[in-house]
């Protein structure tokens, strides 16, 4: 019976690739909003019933799909700082940095899927939020890690006190840094995430060519933001 439990739970998990696979492929051809499991069952030479013992509905996939995404970001992410010295956080940023653009251009698709419009009628569950966070809690890392080592110097400016209750939710991720610092790590993120965006959806066309070069040189206008010395 153990080994009869293993091959059906083999052959499902096999299975559960294949869509998972097909829907990213249809990602690509008809967006986020025209996924539909009746294609992937037609492109599988399954029944539309069959797969639904997989996934029980669209927003199964693609809540599957969302959270795979985020993984496989936030993974590139960690594994890009990890090769890093730790104590080089200058060069941490600028490798994670980049590590966050390549991953996107190689998967426009899925970090469309991801950063791109909301799917219509789409509401993510708090399953994907531990996927979510990954890439960013690398970043809150790098910053507490460079303030605890004295590389971050207290900025001049503090931010305004109705600003202190917004923080809340992000002191998790970069804990033990000043709100001023907090802020600062959030505007060189959205600097990050932004330009990533701009990119992967189009706004460079016919404007810049040399996009790594200008990306990188942004990242470090972003650094200082931070307070990190190049």
């Amino acid at each position: 019976m153990t080994a009869s439990r293993t091959a059906r739970e083999r052959v499902r998990a096999e299975l559960t690739r294949e869509i998972t696979d097909i829907a990213r492929r249809q990602l690509a051809t008809e967006g986020a909003g025209g996924l539909s499991l009746r294609a992937v069952a037609r492109e599988m030479g399954m029944v539309s019933s069959a797969i639904y013992r997989y996934f029980p509905s669209r927003d199964d996939l693609l809540t599957t799909l969302i959270i795979d995404g985020y993984n496989a970001l936030g993974e590139a992410v960690e594994r890009a700082d990890a090769a890093c010295p730790q104590d080089d956080f200058p060069r941490r940023w600028m490798t994670i940095c980049h590590a966050v653009r390549d991953w996107a251009v190689a998967h426009p698709h899925e970090y469309a899927l991801l950063y791109g419009s909301p799917v219509p009628g789409y509401q993510a569950p708090q399953d994907t939020v531990a996927a979510r966070v990954r890439d960013v809690t690398v970043l809150g890392r790098l910053i507490s890690d460079a303030w605890r080592a004295g590389t971050i110097r207290p900025p001049a400016d503090s931010p305004a006190e109705e600003l202190t209750s917004e923080a809340a939710a992000l002191r998790d991720l970069m804990p033990g840094v000043p709100d001023s610092v907090l802020w600062r790590g959030v505007s060189a993120w959205t600097a990050l995430y932004g330009w990533v965006n701009f990119e992967v959806f189009g706004q460079f066309n016919n404007t810049i060519e040399d996009r790594r070069a200008v990306f990188e040189h942004s990242m470090r206008l972003a650094a200082s933001t931070i307070g990190l010395a190049q």
